[in-house]
Parts: structure tokens; sequence; C-alpha cells
């Protein structure tokens, strides 16, 4: 019997019709290279993935990208669906997902010239930013091949036992590059003219139809904002969709961005729900489903968008890494248990453009099912977890889960530890979803929470086993001058207990260094508001220009405070930051005219301000502040105690090694500890 919807989510619960196929709900779990592919036992590992998130009721889920012939390829070992016996070792992956009551769609993905392979192809001989090899350009021939390899992959996707596919048509992968002026040059039937240029997506999408019939479920995934010079404007994207509707699709997914664009699409500092009209731009001009995307996280942010009829159905990617039973909790309403996406990319974009599968900071679980146990444990112990940080919470709440007694010290009132500096960083309160989260769990499996608690060796007899997570405090090197009233630690700043002047050196120019950098320049109003956000970036919020640009992505703004970034490595400052989201860091403090200074020695601090050698000539920074972002020690004094006492503690987090503020390895060194038990 079909479940009645949460009554807070009625329209984002409920059934939806596209073509042939009646949806449970309005949700899609998007597409995300995962890698899980090219992991040992990697089709048992994809089959827990996605099984485990057609239990929490996505109601469609879409694979990564599998190409349709040999140059569409990402890399090397991208994976393809243009060889029917292989692909059909994914049957049981279809079957699983099926077996939940959740439709599993295969996209099918050209990477032209994005693809990291020698002979990649696009519309144009134009090479990439982000590639190196320069494509070759399509012949008439290669034009027409691929249009019916499109068609052979997506037969052999319902071979398999595919519900339906997706066509990657966005993001700036081949089909893409044929529709618009930046990468498209052409001047025979394929190019110049945009009904030219729609050509080749739109015959896909006819081929694809007429070789899977009418009960094949055909997503088009559409650039709704290219965000590049010389892209698609509204008018163009409106009559694209309206060939593709008469093609034959029957969903018409949104896609925002190129892999190129200089303007942030996914990552925290972009507001949620920041592209929606986007999707209704799309909406008003077809008649099928149109779907939102990108930076939507809640439930309440996706009831919104659907409830002002932006769009039809939400599709959401990372937030299903996050709480694969995201939709589950929903429906049930307990939506304050959904652990929430905080879109950081350090274990998701970050990890996958480091050639490692996909996971996420906030849930260890995602890609790693098989090797996480749900049982409760068959000797439960008690257990006491000394720090309420990101790890000791993910380890107090894992352990209560499987049945341990836990309890929980915390020297401070209040949950958090080094995620309540964390959070001050311009965007990233969205790690207050994660402590509502833990904390929400420590409650519900009846952890004894003991705030404003500092423990002693005393206060741990009779634990069976004692997990050290008490973090990390700031560094401050020795240097003459180092105790003047000037400075202050990053701590300070980022708590509030120190107020910054108007000047200011930062030393350090790592993540909590850039952190503190951005947290100093940018005025409280210009967090989450859309309008701050596409003045800044240069975006036009109606999404009805060329490329959907209004201005300079990378141009100058102003700035409430003159800060200088200092460092001692001669590296360029920030290259140790996140892949997907450094460049966004370091553009946004350009914007804000910070100065960073590398290769630096420092010799002293007075009055004046920072004392610094710059190739071995001295040089003086005034400053009216000066931010130590140099560094941490882990906080270790009651490990030491314990020992010497011959109690046995595992250290993890901070306590155990001392690296910038590290939510990740923290909160996954938490829940291993927890299932090891």
């Amino acid at each position: 019997m079909e479940n009645a919807p949460n009554e807070n989510f009625a329209t984002l619960l409920s059934p939806i019709q596209a073509g042939q196929t009646r949806v449970r709900n309005r949700v899609i779990m998007g597409s995300m290279h995962t890698r899980l592919e090219t992991e040992p036992d990697g089709i048992a590992k994809q089959i827990a993935f996605y099984a485990e998130r057609a239990r929490g009721e996505a109601a469609i889920l879409v694979t990564g990208g599998f190409s349709p012939n040999a140059e569409g390829i990402f890399d090397p070992e991208g994976p393809r669906i243009d060889d029917l016996e292989a692909a059909m070792e994914l049957r049981p992956i279809c079957e699983a997902v099926q077996a939940e009551g959740s439709l599993m769609c295969a996209q099918l993905l050209h990477a032209g010239r994005y693809a990291k392979i020698e002979n990649c192809v696009a519309p144009s001989p134009i090479r990439s930013p982000i590639n190196r090899f320069v494509p070759r350009e399509m012949t008439d021939e290669d034009i027409r091949r691929t249009i019916d390899d499109f068609a052979s992959a997506a037969a052999n996707a319902k071979a398999v036992g595919f519900d339906g596919v997706e066509i990657m048509g966005s993001e700036g992968y081949l089909i893409n590059e044929f529709t618009v002026l930046h990468t498209n040059k052409r001047e025979d039937d394929w190019g110049g003219s945009a009904e030219n240029r729609h050509r080749f997506p739109v015959d896909i999408v006819r081929a694809v139809r007429e070789r899977c019939g009418p009960e094949f479920l055909i997503i088009y995934r559409i650039s709704a904002a290219d965000l590049v010079d010389n892209g698609a404007p509204t008018e163009e994207i409106t009559a694209l969709a309206r060939k593709i509707e008469a093609a034959g699709a029957d969903i018409l997914n949104t896609g925002i961005g190129w892999h190129e664009a200089r303007v942030p699409t996914i990552a925290y500092q972009v507001p949620r729900g920041a592209w929606r009209n986007a999707a209704a731009n799309v909406k008003a001009a077809v008649s099928i489903p149109v779907v939102a995307s990108n930076r939507i996280n809640t439930p309440e942010m996706a009831e919104e968008i659907l409830a002002s009829g932006d769009a039809d159905m939400i599709s959401m990617a990372r937030p299903f890494l996050a709480d694969p039973h995201f939709v589950r909790k929903a429906r049930e309403g307990c939506a304050e248990e959904i652990n929430t996406c905080i879109a950081c990319n350090q274990a998701c974009l970050d990890f996958i453009f480091s050639d490692l599968p996909v996971s996420c900071l906030v849930n260890p679980k995602a890609g790693r099912e098989t090797e996480f146990r749900d049982t409760p444990s068959e000797n439960p112990k008690k257990v006491a977890v000394v720090g309420g940080g990101a790890g000791g919470m993910a380890a107090a709440a894992e352990a209560a889960r499987l049945g341990h007694d836990v309890t929980l010290f915390e020297a401070a009132d209040k949950l958090g530890g080094q995620l309540n500096l964390a959070r001050a960083a311009p965007g990233k309160d969205e790690f207050d979803e994660t402590m509502r989260y833990y904390s929400g769990q420590m409650k519900k499996h009846g952890v004894d929470l003991r705030l404003a608690h500092r423990a002693g060796a005393e206060d741990l007899e009779g634990y069976d086993h004692v997990v050290i997570a008490t973090g990390v405090t700031p560094r401050v090197p020795e240097l003459p001058g180092i105790d003047h009233p000037k400075v202050a630690t990053y701590a300070e700043i980022l708590s509030g207990e120190r107020e910054a002047g108007e000047t200011v050196v930062v030393m350090g120019a790592g993540g909590i260094g850039h952190d503190v950098a951005e947290f100093l320049v940018t005025a409280p109003a210009e967090v989450h508001n859309l309008g701050v956000f596409c003045d800044t970036w240069g975006v036009d919020p109606k999404f009805a220009v060329s490329g959907a640009l209004a201005g300079d992505p990378l141009g100058l703004k102003s700035s409430r405070r003159n800060v200088v970034m200092l460092q001692r490595k001669n590296s360029k400052p920030g290259a140790g930051l996140g892949v997907s989201t450094g460049w966004i860091l370091r553009n946004a403090l350009r914007k804000h005219g910070v100065e960073a200074l590398g290769g630096i020695v420092y010799d002293r601090i007075d009055d004046a301000g920072v004392h610094i050698l710059v190739d071995g000539k001295p040089k003086v920074i005034a400053a009216d502040t000066i931010v130590l972002c140099t560094g941490q020690e882990s906080e270790r004094d009651l490990a030491a105690d314990l020992a010497t006492r011959g109690v046995t503690v595992t250290m993890i987090g901070g306590a155990k090694e001392a690296a910038e503020l590290d939510a990740l390895r923290a909160i996954d060194e938490g829940m291993r500890l927890a299932q090891s038990l």
C-alpha cells in the first residue's frame, strides 16, 4: 500500500506522470561520478550503494556517466556501455534498485573535449582550459555515427534492465558543446544558426526514442545556464527544450554551469536554491516535467521550489551521499533526522578529482557501504568519549546506535568543538546542520551527554573503552613579539572573542588562513544573499542573457578590511586547498583585494606591525591586528595522564593528529572506531 505523503512536503512526495511512467515521488537521485566501478568487487559495491538509496525512497536513481563509444570516455578508465555483453554485468544493480520500488536510469555521457584522452573529439578543435588535449573536429560521418552510438547505448541499457536513460546535454560535455557558439565554430549543417547547433541533441533523442520504444524513460539533461562566454541565451535554451520534448523526451533535467566556468555552482559559497529561476525558464516553455537541481539540500527548500511552480521535480546528488534515506525521513515526518549535505565537496568531488572513489564528509559510509555494518553489537560495552567535536559526536552517536552504553564528556557548554570555529567562515554555517544531526542522533540513541564537564582520569574509571577526541589548539610560534597585544589566534577571531581592526595580517595561508581572511573581508549581510552572490560572480539572476553572465566573474569589489596573508612556503598561497573549492576561495579573496605573499621569513612583531624578509630584504607589514593561523597542536594531556594509570585509550581526529580543522578525517575515524568496538 502506498503511504500518504507527509503534509509538510505534499508536493515533494506526490507521484508524477512522466511519459508512460508513473513516478512514485518527485525526487531524483542525480548522476554522480563514483569510481566504484573501478574498485575491487565494483559491482557488489554499486549494488550496496544504489540499493541503499532506493531503500531510502529516491524515486529515480541515475548512474554516473557511461560513454556511448570509445571517444567519449572521461578518462582511460571511464565506464562505457557500448558492449552489451560487458554491460550485462550491471543487471544486478538494476534488479536491486527495482526490488526497492525505484526506477534505475543509466546516464549516457560523451565527454567531448573534456575527455582526458589523446583522441578526444569536439564540434570544433578548441582545447578546453581544463584539459591538455586538443580535440579533433568531428566530421559529418563522425557525428552521424555518434548519434547512432547513443541509440545503441540506450538499447544496451534497456537490454540490461535499466528503466531509462538520462542523456547528458549539459555541463560542457559533447552535446552541450554543439549547442553554443562558445565551442561550435562550424559552418556546415551542424553549426552556425541555433537550428543547426540544436540538430545533434535533437537527433540523438529522436534516435533513442525510435530504438527503445515508447515505454522507455528518456531524461534529457539540458544546460539551463552555461555560465561561459558565448553560452546560450534563454530564447535558445527554451527553443531547444521544446525541440527535445517534441523529439520524445519524458523529463527535462536542468544542468548548471560548465566545468570550466569561473562561477561556483554547487559549493557552500552558493546560496541554497540559487538556480531555481533557470529551471523556471525551462518549465515555462514545455509541458513535460522539468527538474530543478544544484544546491538543494533540504526537503523544505525542495518543497518550496515545487510549491512555487518553478519546477515539477527535484534532483539531488550529494544530499543522497550525506543521507541515503533523505526521502523516507521526510515522508515519515523525521526531516530533523536527515544528515544534511554541507556542500563542502571534500570527499565527493575532491575524491573523484584525485582518482579516489566517492564518499562524504558527514557520512563516511557513502560509497563504503560494504565496509560498515548496521547490526547491533553482540557484546555491548560501556564507552566514554571525551570531546564533543566532529569526531567525538560521530563516535558517540554510532556507538550508541549499535547498542553500546555511551557517555560523552565535553568541557565547553555546547557541542561542536572546532566546528564552532569552522562555521564562522562565510557559507560554512552549513556545519550547523552537521551539529544538529549528530546531537539529535546522540539524543535518539541515549548518549549520556555531560556538557561543561572537563573529564579527568577519575571520571573515566570503570569504562570498557575510552575514546579521546579532544581535538586541537592553535599553535603559537616562537617569534619575538608574539605576545604583542595586536596578536590574536584564529580561534579568538572566529569565535568573536577578539575583534580585528581595519588592517590585518594573517600569518599562515593554509585552509584556516584562507577561511579567516574571507571572514575578515566579507560583510555578514553578504552571506547567503543571492543578489550579492550574482553581483559578485557576474551572474544574471534572471538567466536571460548569453551564458547567464551579466558581468565580470573576476571583477573586484569593495572590502570591509585591508588584509595581507603571509606564508613561509615558496609555493603558491592556497595551493593545498580543495581541488573543487580552492579556486573559489582564492578568487573571492582576490576580488576583495587580499594580498598574499609567499616565501617570506618572519623576523619579529612590534608596534609597527610584522617584520619579515622577502628575498632577503627587510619589509614591514603594518597591521592593527595580527592573526595566527600557524598550525595546531593536539590536545593530549588527558590521554597522557590515562596512559600513566594504565588505561587503554583510542585517540581520534585532532587529538590523534593535528592537521588543520579536519572534520573529514575526524568523523571517519569516529565512525570506524564505533564500528570496531
